[in-house]
């Protein structure tokens, strides 16, 4: 029992910390709720799934290359985390309701909230895959299609529908393409489940996958043409370029990854087989746009934290530059196997490594956050 207490104690102190993160100003016009113990709770970040998004990925990303024990240390890690963040996300529906609904509609925070879904899809995929358990697989894939369905017309249209909206330098950044990235999640699982499904749900859950994959392209396009209007015509701060602006990457990574497995599960579709020239274009095309915004952000971060000396310390926010690496990893993997792109093997390697280093990195930056907590409260 001891021994319990204080694996969930540590847990959620280490939640505790990561979900600490808070933006004022996107609480404008919200009731003021005294400091307290609730405090970190009450500040919740939408994008705190980010955290279960990259552990899993980079967690497919070492099964795919063969690290089973990186790969499955991972996932039991993954599904505590996953289980913790539901937890006090619905702690803070209840408590906190106003914040948590007020953060639904701002153009900031709000995409944040798509986390939700890659995070849930996503660890749909490691049940699927590492543990072999289509049950569990199906039942978080189901959730995954609710919460984007909910999420993706409610802030949509919440953004659509308020009075006042911020001007576009103040209103959007990468954290939008999570949306993308959400999407491409359905597609991804859609794929997977059809494999170990019967016809004639193979056939459908692959025509799902087709359309998110599909639709997810066009979602890109809209959003980067404005995010990248943003980049070229308004003044650009260390502060804004946050993070998740690396998801510029990831929605494409997770696009080529989709598209990958809609080309292996062909042979169980007839309407894929037509597509296939189209489909394997696309893909490429996704994954040469995704490639090339790895040098521009490395510039970019380079700018960010060199020649502007923007501090380097923890910040939730981190987890969605994490992602984007393995992702990468793992997407092109699964591209090489699906067209033959043998001279490729060594990109994901190489990533997956950098995938780990950035995982360790970050998880020893929230744990470094959480000593620092603790000592505080004890002394």
């Amino acid at each position: 029992m001891p021994h319990a207490y204080w694996t969930c104690r540590i847990s959620l102190e280490i939640m505790s910390a990561f979900i600490s993160h808070n933006d004022q100003s996107s609480h404008e016009g919200l009731p003021v709720v005294p400091a307290g113990p609730a405090g970190g709770l009450r500040g919740m970040s939408p994008a705190n799934f980010g955290m279960v998004m990259a552990t899993g990925i980079v967690s497919l990303a070492a099964d795919l290359l063969g690290h089973n024990v990186i790969a499955h240390g991972l996932f039991v890690l993954n599904a505590a985390l996953y289980a913790v963040l539901c937890l006090l996300t619905l702690l803070r529906v209840v408590r906190y309701s106003a914040y948590f609904f007020g953060d639904m509609v701002d153009h900031l925070r709000g995409p944040g909230f798509f986390t939700k879904v890659a995070a849930t899809g996503i660890l749909a995929c490691q049940f699927m895959i590492l543990a072999g358990n289509t049950r569990a697989g199906l039942v978080l894939w189901g959730l995954a299609v609710a919460l984007w369905l909910g999420l993706i017309y409610t802030i949509f249209a919440a953004f659509t529908i308020k009075r006042e909206k911020p001007s576009l330098d103040r209103g959007i950044n990468g954290g939008w393409l999570l949306a993308v990235v959400a999407t491409q999640s359905i597609a991804v699982s859609s794929a997977l489940l059809a494999t170990v499904s019967p016809q004639p749900y193979r056939l459908e859950l692959n025509f799902l996958a087709l359309s998110m994959w599909l639709w997810g392209g066009m979602l890109y396009i809209w959003m980067m043409s404005l995010i990248f209007y943003r980049y070229t015509y308004f003044r650009l701060s260390p502060d804004d370029l946050t993070p998740p602006y690396w998801i510029n990457m990831g929605a494409m990574a997770i696009s080529t990854l989709a598209g990958s497995l809609l080309i292996v599960n062909s042979p169980d579709a007839p309407y894929l087989v037509s597509l296939l020239p189209f489909i394997k274009g696309f893909t490429i095309f996704y994954w040469a746009t995704g490639t090339w915004w790895i040098p521009m952000l490395l510039v970019l971060g380079l700018w960010r934290y060199v020649y502007k000396r923007f501090p380097f310390r923890y910040d939730p926010l981190y987890w969605g530059a994490v992602f984007p690496l393995g992702m990468y990893a793992a997407s092109t993997w699964q591209m090489n196997a699906a067209m033959g792109f043998d001279f490729l093997q060594w990109v994901p390697v190489a990533f997956f490594y950098a995938a780990v280093v950035a995982w360790a990195t970050t998880f020893i930056g929230l744990i470094h956050t959480v000593w620092v907590t603790l000592i505080r409260r004890a002394g």
